[in-house]
């Protein structure tokens, strides 16, 4: 579970995320990302909709961040592993919030094992 401020604090984020994975070479790719949501207050899950950089990084087993700022511009930082799903729940629940313009090839879900709001970490 998340800690309890970071489930708030999402409840009034602004809509886009910055999504960072790594490449084997250890070179970032951020991007922004609408289609993403909270999976039972413990995992974020984003859409795949035209990850290219991005899903390559998945493949090769990054590890990745979550960046948010809410509207008072608090902003929130998840890291963690990550694992890519084209069935089953997390699929379910991708596809359940992604616009049905967006194709929705498969989840992304972050696995949080650490959060923090600007330098400090939350527990």
């Amino acid at each position: 579970m998340l800690p309890r401020s970071v489930c708030e604090a999402w409840k009034n984020r602004e809509k886009a995320v910055v999504l960072t994975t790594v490449d084997d070479k250890g070179m970032p790719n951020s991007i922004y990302a609408t289609c993403t949501d909270l999976y039972e207050e413990s995992e974020v899950v984003v859409a795949n909709n035209y990850f290219d950089k991005t899903m390559k990084n998945i493949e090769a087993g990054t590890l990745a961040s979550v960046l948010f700022i809410t509207a008072d511009g608090t902003s929130y930082q998840l890291k963690g592993t990550v694992s890519y799903h084209t069935e089953g729940f997390y699929y379910d629940f991708m596809k359940a919030f992604n616009p049905t313009k967006h194709p929705g090839h498969g989840a992304v879900v972050l696995h949080v094992q650490e959060a923090y709001s600007g330098a400090k970490a939350l527990h």
